[in-house]
Formats: structure tokens, sequence, C-alpha cells
């Protein structure tokens, strides 16, 4: 073993610790992994940053924009609207959701697909009286079993294209995917509808409160009067916020019989108004510590003290690569910004057990904010949430709901045909939404996830170092000397478990870098064609079931849904074998 193949193999397996740990994110290790390649020689210099140049990073921002573009139109959510009939049994409901899922997630980011989904399922859900943790992990999954149909479904089929190109000369076209994601995608939500849902608890909410159990209001929530003689008379709404460390919230004022919601920072407070406080026991202590400053009133407030045809109550969960993701309560100013109150922090299904100015938010977590329907809606947009109950908007036709999609079939039409690259098609369709004015540049540059992008263009070098160090030859020399008697069936089987369970361990994207050159170097060592082994990386590198930190789309679900670390891989396992033993004789029936 050489230098530069022991530099990589060292640097790769610091990276891949670095990403299982999740302590950093994944595209921050990924740059540190680009720049120790370059001082160990690695990855010249002079060709480090080339990795943002490439094909697959070009098609995959663009399949980002064109994703936004579809989801702000309005046609999807047209069409979503008759989910409602396939309400009746739970069978029905599983079956529509998840076809309808991966068949958008077929033409348009994953996550943007369920995004779309999530709402109109969970409030399906809740009108059907029906558990939601038994539907949303369906919903997740077949978000990703729909990515293996087209080339533009998920990114690791964008970067097995590419890397075909880059060593045979001519890239996967767009439906080269589809004979085996297909078949591979059906039987999948066939799995999902009759057995994976059966596997999943059922988590009901609570009745006597009408909230998810995460969730229960009057636990949070105290009245209070402030007398003639308290020295809070004349201060502010923040200055009372402020004597609890901002920690605590005035949700509403009460005063002459008339409700101020969500009353802003610098209202000023007035002798005998009720407010209704927001905030653990501990929070509010230093307001009762002087009794003339406050008297207590009820001990409980009546959730329908909070309702309002301009105020009210919803959840919120934060998507993938949101600009509040690790910041705190207290970073944020959300009260002072836009009205907007939090009431409670969710994660993992459970109750936030720390101080709500001390949580640092996370892909998945669920807020229950309170506030003016518009201001929680402009709150969301800036700040990357989507809220999932309560969403109070018409499913109304917007601008483009036409054009969009047309342009699009359009772009997906040319590029199948082969007149030009799938980057250039899908770069012009971006273009053309822009300059009709469908999408504007600050949208479309807020819909493209940048730490993908990023991590993209980092890793791509390292994947070529892989090669270019012959360490890719040394991995398949093992791979074939232990497989040397085995079947080619397989030596695929292989390849699509281990690429599992590398997805599952990091992400779906290095993944798919690192183990491409990999089965290529195996399939010419075997004096075999590499188009299956490829399929093969392809199929697993874009099948994260067991781990919720495995694909963005596995952690959205898991706190609405409520589920725990171990709900994936009992549900997941059994759809890894079921993959596994369909994608293997599909590829061998079709490309060998």
């Amino acid at each position: 073993m050489t230098f530069d193949q022991s530099a990589v193999f060292l640097i790769l397996a610091v990276a891949m610790i670095l990403f299982v740990w999740d302590h950093w994110r994944y595209d921050v290790v990924a740059g540190f992994a680009l720049i120790s390649a370059v001082y160990a020689g690695v990855v010249p210099a002079e060709h480090a940053f080339e990795g943002f140049s490439h094909p697959a990073v070009i098609t995959v921002a663009s399949v980002l924009v064109i994703s936004h573009a579809l989801q702000s139109c309005g046609v999807v959510e047209l069409f979503l609207k008759y989910l409602a009939y396939a309400r009746g049994t739970i069978y029905k409901q599983v079956a529509a959701n998840t076809f309808v899922t991966a068949l958008l997630s077929a033409f348009m980011n994953n996550i943007g697909a369920l995004a779309l989904m999530l709402p109109v399922t969970i409030r399906d859900a809740h009108k059907a009286k029906r558990s939601a943790s038994q539907l949303l992990m369906p919903l997740s999954f077949a978000s990703l079993l729909g990515g293996l149909v087209t080339l533009v479904g998920t990114p690791p089929n964008i970067i097995i294209a590419t890397f075909r190109a880059n060593n045979l000369g001519e890239p996967f076209s767009m439906f080269d995917f589809t004979p085996v994601g297909l078949v591979v995608a059906v039987f999948g939500i066939v799995y999902l509808v009759t057995i994976g849902w059966r596997l999943l608890p059922r988590r009901q909410p609570d009745p006597t409160h009408g909230e998810s159990e995460q969730f229960q209001i009057a636990r949070y929530v105290t009245e209070v009067r402030i007398p003639e003689t308290s020295p809070l008379v004349g201060t502010t709404v923040g200055e009372l916020e402020a004597r609890c460390d901002n920690e605590a919230t005035v949700m509403v004022i009460i005063r002459r019989d008339r409700r101020r919601m969500a009353p802003p920072a610098i209202e000023r407070l007035q002798a005998d108004d009720l407010l209704i406080l927001e905030g653990h026991t501990e929070t509010l202590q230093p307001l009762f510590e002087n009794p003339g400053l406050l008297e207590a009133g009820a001990e409980k407030v009546d959730a329908e003290w909070l309702k309002s045809p301009e105020v009210r109550v919803i959840e919120a969960v934060i998507m993938p690569n949101s600009a509040i993701e690790g910041l705190s309560m207290r970073s944020l100013s959300m009260h002072k910004r836009f009205g907007v109150n939090l009431l409670a922090v969710a994660r993992e299904g459970r109750a936030a057990r720390t101080r709500l100015k001390l949580i640092k938010y996370k892909t998945g977590d669920l807020l229950l904010l309170q506030g003016e329907t518009r201001a929680l809606e402009e709150m969301c947009q800036i700040f990357g949430c989507l809220a999932i109950k309560n969403r109070g908007r018409e499913i109304v036709a917007r601008r483009g709901a036409l054009f969009i999609p047309g342009t699009f079939g359009l772009g997906i039409f040319v590029a199948a045909m082969g007149w030009v690259p799938v980057q250039i098609a899908f770069a012009t369709v971006v273009g053309v939404l822009v300059l009709m004015k469908m999408i504007s540049l600050r949208a479309a540059y807020r819909s493209i996830e940048w730490p993908v992008i990023v991590l993209l263009g980092f890793l791509i070098p390292i994947g070529e170092a892989l090669q270019s160090t012959g360490a890719t030859d040394l991995i398949a020399q093992g791979f074939v000397g232990v497989a040397d008697d085995m079947p080619v069936w397989g030596l695929l089987a292989l390849i699509i478990a281990v690429s599992m369970v590398l997805s599952d361990l990091v992400h779906n994207t290095p993944t798919a870098v690192l183990m491409a050159p990999i089965a290529f170097s195996i399939a010419i060592g075997l004096d075999l064609p590499p188009d299956p082994f490829l399929m093969a990386v392809a199929i697993g590198a874009a099948s994260p079931y067991l781990t919720p930190i495995g694909h963005q789309s596995n952690t959205l679900v898991m706190g609405p849904g409520g589920y725990k670390f171990g709900d994936y891989w009992r549900v997941g396992l059994p759809l890894d074998l079921v993959i596994i033993s369909v994608a293997v004789p599909m590829i061998i029936w079709v490309w060998m």
C-alpha cells in the first residue's frame, strides 16, 4: 500500500467517523476531508474545487429550484385534495399517500414531495381519527422509493450517471433507472401498505386536549392580574418578560373584556390587566416573589381562550437546512420580530425537558407556535419551518399552475431524447422560470440546499482521488478475493447491502460518491460489464431506511410521528430485504 493510498483511506475513515458522530454538519466534515487531502498531496491544489463545476452539482441545484417552483404554483395541492376520498380504511390511506408521494418524488426533490404530503396526511389522519404515527414513516420511505425511478429522483442517481459519463463516455439517461427502480418501488410500496405500517406503534393524540401528546397547552399557561399598585403598571410587555429572563411569554392581555392576542413587546401594561402567561413554574417564579407585583388568577386556562379568527396555535416542524438550525430562542427574537410566541418544543416525540431559551433547534423538531396567521406564515417561510397542523390555508390554484409543470415536462423530454445533457436542460428550465417571473431569484437561491451542494463539491475530488491513487483497485481486489467463488447475484447483493449500511450511517450522497468507483473497479477486475454494479450502488445508496439520520426525510417525520430510533429499523430492515430480493434479479435481467 502506497503513502497516497494510506492517506486516502485514513482521511475517509476519519470522515466516516465524523459523519456518524454527527457533531459537525456533513458539509463541514467534507470540507475538512478535502483540505486534508490537498495537504496530503492526494488531491492537487489546482483541482481542489473543480467538484463545484461537476454536472451533478448543477443538476441537483436545478432540480431543487424546479421542485420549489412546483410546490409554490399550487398544481400539486389541487391534486392532493382528492386524497380525502381515500380516507375510508387505513389500507386505502396508506396506499394512496405512499403512491402519490412516490410519484411526486420520481420527478422532484424527495424532501419537497414529503413536505407537500406531510400536512395533508396529518390532516386526513386527524379527520379519520387515525394515528398519524402509522402513516408518516411509510410516507417518508415512499419518498425515497420514488426517487429510484428516474435520473432526477435522487442525488445518488445523478452522481452515478455522471460517473458513468466520465468513465465510459456516456451517462445514464433520464429513464435508464426506471426498469429496475420502478419495480423496486412498487414492491416496496406493497410491503408498506400490507405489512410495514402494522410494525409501527399506534400513538393516539390525547382526546382531552385535542392536541398531540407532545404538547398540552394547559400545562404551560397561567392567568395573572396586575393590581393598581403594581410596579408593572406603565411598563411594557418586553420588560415583564425580561423579569423572567425572557423565558416566559405574554400570550394574551384581557383589558376591559377585550382580548389582545400576542401583544407586541412595546405594549404598555395597565392596572387590572388580565394576563395569560406561558412558562414553566420555575420560569414564572420571579413574578410571584413580590406579592404586590401580580395576583395569581385561575390555575388553568381554557384552550378556548386562545382561539381567535386572527390568532391561532399551530405545530410546525423544522425543515432540513432551516435558517434556525443550531440557534436558540434567545438569538432569534421570535416575538419581537414577528409577534409569534413559542409555546413548547418537542424532539424525537417527547416534550423538551430543558429551558426553552437553551434549546438549539435541529431538523425534525416540533414547535408549538401562537400568533396571527399572517405572522406565522411569514415566520415559517423565513425560518424554514413547515406548518403541519391548522395551516389555515385554502387549496387554490396559483400563478403558473400550468406553465411551470409544462416547462419542466419539456425539459425532461429534451433530456430524455438526448438532445442536450440533463444539466443543460434543467438549467434552461430554471432560467425560463426566472425570466418569466414564475419564481424570484431570491426564492430560487433559498430553495437550493446549499449544504448538499457544498458536500458534493467537496467530496467529488476525493472520490476521484480514490481512483487516481489506485485505492479503488485495492478495495476491489479485496472484494474479488472474498467473493472469488461468489456468483454475480451474490456480489450485487453484497454491494447493495454495503451501500445501504453506509447510507444509513452517513448520507446517501457521499455513499454514492465513494461506492461508485469501488463498484466500477470490481466489475473491471472480474471482466464484467460495470453497469449492473453501478445500478447496485444507485439502489443501495438511495435506500437509507434503518435510521432517522440516514436521510432528511426520515428525520423530518420523527417529531410529528413521535418515533423512536428503533422504530426505523423495525420497519426498514424487512424493506431492505425486499429491495435486495427484487433489485438483484431485475438488475441481472435488464443490465447483464
